[in-house]
């Protein structure tokens, strides 16, 4: 629809999300995500989402 971080990445599935109460602690847990290394996010998808599965449909019913 617009471009963006995912048609400038091709981002095509979710494979992690997080639900916070408020907007200021969503924002400060990305900003924490964003510094971690690229092993230790992946170690925190596979805790929650093994086979790496889409999630996008489990969010939107």
């Amino acid at each position: 629809m617009i471009a963006g971080f995912t048609k400038r990445y091709s981002v095509k599935r979710l494979v992690y999300f997080e639900f916070h109460e408020d907007i200021q602690a969503a924002i400060r847990r990305e900003h924490n995500i964003k510094h971690w290394s690229r092993k230790w996010k992946v170690r925190l998808i596979l805790a929650d989402n093994p086979d790496w599965n889409d999630l996008y449909d489990s969010i939107t019913q």
